[in-house]
């Protein structure tokens, strides 16, 4: 029996949340098959990850379990959400089978809601990607991270929710009514020679739960692993970002780590960020950082146009480059805009869609340079849209980087007597996302999807000088399968 079929003694109340609510003979392997007479229009499937954010995941743990079948809601930390998943999906396949046509609605209209950080929403793109479900369930998003990133495009906010019992109901007809819309996903490879001495692992800022591993190197046994090389795979929705920004962020998630009980306030998140800003050179990168902090001296960097590799240049300026898909970052902010009609024609720029095998790449100089964004039309230096980067780091250039996919940062040492490091990102494939009237994500192939096609002034679009300073401010899953079509020798 469902919880709130217990704990609810409104006829009305218990009508509305029926339509959310999986039976337990579904939900639990070998329980007695019962019969059913209400399908219910949007069964939901809930992930929340307690230890997200602001730390509200805990209210919000206990809110849907009262509401909704207890059996349906999931801890994460306690429930791998990939054995969740192909636990129910291995049941409804074996009801259907039997003729169990409430469990083929169930499928049909199943719904996922995650509860976490963008890491964590990108820990269950991954999952629901890699186990190729049958019909697979879009996804909402409860924005309990600092950035949300992802729930801002989509709709769903960027302030951490209130967790009472009337807010999770109003969420969970939000998700009844939500459209669903794709996104594409983006594989990274990064391969190097195994170094003579020391270790190339990607260091991880202290213990980080599973869902923050989003970057591991290959076993033995893929067959991307070549013998005398270290090799490495990942996968992002967001973007993934290389230079001082990971770094901040990197620091961030460091101290959060060391006093978690300071982070309780997303507010307080916020400004914690800004202030390891300034500590670490982001502001003031001339007093504080050399100038190898810059990304060209770090990097060669390529993209992929019509089926050739071609320099992609990068402004000696450039302390930080993010490969965005989604079209917010750094808590909302949009680093790309909208590029002007007449120049996008020449310079191949688009608007960003989600939909479209594509993404941008993005570079700042430093934070103050970031402050543009928070001005109408604001953008940072758009470098290009493509399917495909390659970053070839130069030989002895740092002993380490730092990097982040969707909000999750890690220090990358490089080797120091060899060159061939590089680190490649190429499409993979979709999912499906749930999206509200909100949402500020756009489809190539929806007319209907939100859109500003209003030409902006890209007078601020030239490079400045390289002493010249704006005073503006700048804020998967462990099975991510390799994608086909992928030439492995152009990253070995």
């Amino acid at each position: 029996m469902c919880s709130w079929e217990i704990a609810m003694g409104d006829g009305n109340y218990d009508r509305t949340l029926r339509e959310f609510c999986i039976p337990d003979y579904i939900l639990v392997p070998g329980s007695e098959v019962r019969s059913v007479s209400h399908v219910p229009a949007c069964p939901v499937i809930v992930f929340i990850n307690t230890k997200s954010g602001g730390q509200l995941g805990g209210e919000l743990l206990v809110s849907y379990s009262t509401l909704l079948n207890r059996n349906q809601v999931f801890e994460l930390g306690k429930n791998a959400p990939d054995k969740v998943l192909q636990k129910l999906y291995a049941t409804l396949e074996t009801l259907k089978h039997n003729g169990d046509n409430f469990a083929a609605e169930i499928q049909n209209r199943l719904r996922i809601i995650v509860a976490g950080g963008d890491g964590t929403a990108s820990w269950l793109l991954g999952v629901v990607s890699d186990l190729k479900l049958p019909q697979p369930p879009p996804i909402a998003t409860v924005p309990l991270g600092t950035g949300n990133n992802l729930p801002f495009a989509f709709g769903w906010g960027k302030k951490n929710p209130t967790t009472d019992l009337q807010s999770v109901e109003t969420f969970l007809n939000h998700v009844k009514a939500a459209k669903e819309m794709k996104i594409d996903s983006w594989h990274i490879i990064m391969r190097m020679k195994a170094p003579k001495e020391g270790s190339c692992d990607p260091i991880a800022p202290l213990e980080l739960p599973h869902a923050m591993h989003t970057f591991n190197r290959v076993s033995s046994t893929d067959k991307l692993n070549l013998k005398g090389y270290h090799t490495y795979r990942g996968g992002f929705w967001n973007y993934f970002s290389m230079g001082m920004d990971a770094q901040v962020s990197y620091a961030f998630h460091s101290e959060r780590k060391l006093h978690p009980e300071k982070f309780k306030n997303q507010l307080y998140n916020q400004s914690a960020y800004l202030k390891l800003g300034c500590t670490q050179g982001w502001f003031f990168g001339s007093l504080f950082q050399s100038s190898l902090r810059n990304i060209a001296q770090l990097a060669k960097v390529k993209i992929m146009k019509k089926g050739q590799w071609e320099d992609l240049h990068i402004p000696r300026s450039i302390k930080s480059i993010v490969c965005l898909n989604l079209p917010s970052f750094s808590g909302g902010l949009n680093p790309w805009g909208t590029p002007n009609r007449k120049k996008s024609i020449y310079r191949d720029l688009t608007l960003p869609y989600v939909d479209d095998g594509l993404f941008e790449v993005v570079g700042f100089r430093d934070a103050w340079h970031g402050l543009v964004l928070l001005a109408p039309k604001g953008h940072g230096t758009r470098l290009a849209q493509t399917s495909r980067i390659r970053f070839e780091f130069h030989k002895g250039a740092a002993d380490c980087t730092f990097m982040r996919i969707d909000g999750e940062p890690w220090k990358q040492p490089l080797p120091k007597d060899d060159d061939a490091v590089v680190v490649e990102i190429s499409h993979h494939d979709q999912v499906s996302m749930l999206a509200t009237p909100l949402c500020r994500s756009k489809s190539i192939y929806d007319p209907s999807s939100p859109s500003d096609d209003r030409e902006e002034d890209d007078s601020s679009e030239e490079e400045p000088s390289e002493d010249w300073e704006e005073r503006r401010k700048f804020g998967a899953a462990e099975t991510f399968k390799y994608p086909d079509g992928i030439d492995i020798a152009q990253v070995s």
